[in-house]
């Protein structure tokens, strides 16, 4: 059962709360004020009472048992990478770059993991640095999907191998789930997910079994799906997205 908060002091930063909630998108000031009385929010783990104050940028505040995004200077964005762009925000060699595709985007982000030059699909763009460590991070497993077009046919044994596991020249490697999508003369279409992020892996595991990949699409990380978004273009997450990445992440 959650404890009750006493109201939080006048501190640098700290504004109404439901000011706050409002801002990040809950809804209008009124709304905002029914859902705390109604007990559906917390600020660093405290239930919260109509009054209380937080601050954007450092409290932690769950709205119906989902973090909350509300420091408005964070800002969380999917780009489907188009192929021959390089996953880095400029290119000293001058070849095209995650940059030249941010528009009007002021806030100075980063890419989570990367891309191939040759691969294409869905990035993730933030300047929350604890959020993109944590989706990069091995331990906390964020599985990733991948639709590829190799070498054909197919046999069976290649998703049975493949899902049991391949040595690889720096160690053991597997995917969580494999499905055939589609059989296209001498290719076949696949869809891949694992949660490990080495360089290059969809590609030497596919190598490995002997069915190289001619065309590699990542179509989700964790909960974010790339969806229709068009290549080259990007779009903001919604407040259900955001807090999503934070549960897939949860310690």
């Amino acid at each position: 059962m959650w404890k009750r908060s006493s109201p939080m002091p006048e501190n640098d930063g700290a504004e109404r709360l439901q000011k706050v909630m409002a801002v990040a998108g809950v809804g209008s000031r009124r709304a905002c004020e029914t859902l705390i009385a109604r007990g559906k929010v917390t600020v660093d783990g405290r239930l919260a009472r109509l009054g209380d104050r937080a601050n954007p940028a450092t409290s932690v505040i769950m709205v119906n048992g989902e973090r909350l995004a509300a420091d408005q200077t964070l800002v969380y964005l999917a780009m489907n990478k188009p192929r021959g762009v390089v996953s880095t925000m400029a290119d000293e060699k001058g070849r095209s770059a995650i940059s030249d595709f941010l528009g009007r985007v002021e806030q100075r982000v980063y890419h989570v993991g990367r891309l191939d030059q040759d691969s294409e699909g869905l990035l993730l763009l933030t300047n929350d640095g604890t959020l993109a460590h944590k989706l990069t991070h091995p331990s906390y497993g964020v599985a990733k999907t991948y639709l590829c077009e190799v070498a054909g046919p197919l046999p069976r044994a290649v998703g049975r191998r493949l899902l049991a596991g391949v040595e690889l020249e720096d160690g053991p490697a597997k995917a969580d789930a494999f499905k055939l999508v589609d059989t296209l003369g001498k290719t076949a279409q696949i869809e891949i997910t694992l949660h490990e992020g080495r360089k290059h892996i969809v590609r030497r595991l596919m190598d490995e079994v002997g069915h190289p990949v001619s065309r590699l699409v990542r179509t989700s990380i964790g909960p974010i799906k790339l969806g229709d978004l068009r290549s080259g273009r990007t779009r903001r997450l919604n407040n259900g997205e955001i807090a999503a990445l934070f549960a897939a992440v949860e310690d």
